[in-house]
């Protein structure tokens, strides 16, 4: 009887399985207790892919890198991401990622076994999330970024264990975001807005906004030993948030890029804020042993931080009565940006006082106003030269 032909080191074969899912077999070595070949399989949806697969394994071998692909499903391997390589993430940040893996990653593509997982897939994934399905409303191209953000993340990771690898998320389009256009305060609405909010318990922590650009949990977790009352400096290198998993519990972490910066606010700014700073005096005196030492500048009258909710639903009465429901607390920062573009400040200078990242985010974001500065300048010229040429 002739003897079997083993095969040599890296050769394999393939063949479509009865579920329709391609199966790539290759020899990995010889079981020096047994002499029997020991064999791996790797697995796609088409021939073409676990071909590539099986290429990529066997070139693995030749460099004695070779890892067996994990049999791990996407949901178990995001359950394990989030729980274990997320401990430098904010809070408030962890949340939204859970949310996105609950509610969109897991439910789509949870059972998908982690090294069976393809770019066409995630693709499809990323495409009907952006389609009106089943009565669901289609998700917006910013939320669908933000999704493949947290998806990219974790199977980086597992790229960087061993488990898979390549990243399938690398070779994904995602849909173009539009910019929504801002809705800053103008003039009028501004004016009726500061007159409204006269003696209204709020009243400073709407008008440190207004003309900070501060964000809300930045303003409200403002803390005294960052304000410089002589120099008239701010610095905002933290913001209140809302602890995660319910409840209302609330605690001081970094600035949404976790990057520190310093402004430098108008003299009435500052006025505002010695004014604040008497109150909480008077107020830490009839409290007594009740006050509570936060350090924070906006509290109530026992020291305690402003709850953000309450904050927003005062700002939303308030505006409600003046006739622009539909603003934000967010359109305070944008009403300051604007402001600050048209009384002269360069780009670079709101960058650095929004908190921007580049000072190309704050020109995307609000170069309508330089374009409408530019022609108003350019209006302004020719009515020079109309009148130079009529006395000429």
């Amino acid at each position: 009887m002739a003897e079997k032909k083993r095969r040599a080191r890296g050769e394999g074969s393939i063949r479509q399985r009865k579920d329709g899912t391609w199966e790539a077999r290759f020899v990995t070595g010889i079981d020096p207790g047994t002499g029997k070949e020991i064999r791996k399989s790797v697995y796609a949806k088409t021939q073409r892919e676990v071909r590539k697969k099986m290429t990529e394994a066997v070139a693995a071998l030749d460099k004695d890198d070779y890892k067996e692909p994990s049999k791990m499903t996407i949901s178990q391997w995001m359950d394990i991401w989030s729980k274990e390589y997320l401990g430098g993430v904010k809070p408030y940040t962890v949340l939204n990622y859970t949310q996105h893996i609950k509610n969109h990653i897991n439910p789509a593509m949870g059972a998908i076994k982690l090294d069976m997982l393809d770019a066409h897939t995630i693709q499809k994934f990323y495409n009907n999330l952006g389609k009106e399905r089943d009565g669901k409303p289609a998700l917006s191209a910013k939320t669908i970024k933000n999704i493949h953000g947290v998806l990219h993340k974790a199977l980086s990771q597992a790229v960087m264990i061993g488990y898979i690898r390549s990243n399938p998320a690398d070779a994904c389009t995602l849909p173009r975001i539009v910019q929504k256009d801002i809705k800053p305060l103008d003039e009028d609405a501004t004016a009726s807005f500061l007159e409204a909010i006269k003696g209204h318990p709020y009243e400073t922590v709407f008008l440190v906004t207004l003309f900070t650009g501060m964000r809300q949990g930045e303003v409200l977790g403002l803390t005294w030993d960052c304000v410089d009352l002589d120099s008239g400096i701010i610095t905002i290198n933290k913001q209140i948030q809302k602890e995660t998993g319910g409840g209302s519990v609330y605690h001081l972490v970094p600035t949404k890029n976790s990057k520190g910066r310093t402004i430098t606010p108008a003299a009435y700014v500052i006025k505002l804020l010695r004014g604040q700073k008497r109150k909480q005096a008077e107020w830490q005196l009839k409290a007594g042993q009740l006050w509570e030492n936060s350090g924070l500048v906006f509290t109530n009258e026992l020291g305690v931080h402003l709850m953000p909710h309450t904050v927003y639903h005062n700002f939303k009465k308030i505006v409600a009565s003046i006739g622009i429901p539909n603003a934000r607390f967010h359109d305070l920062r944008h009403s300051y940006a604007v402001a600050a573009i048209r009384s002269g400040d360069d780009i670079k200078t709101v960058q650095g006082n929004l908190g921007h990242a580049t000072a190309s985010f704050t020109l995307d974001k609000y170069g309508h106003v330089t374009d409408q500065m530019k022609r108003a300048s350019a209006d302004r010229m020719q009515d020079y030269i109309d009148r130079i040429k009529k006395s000429g």
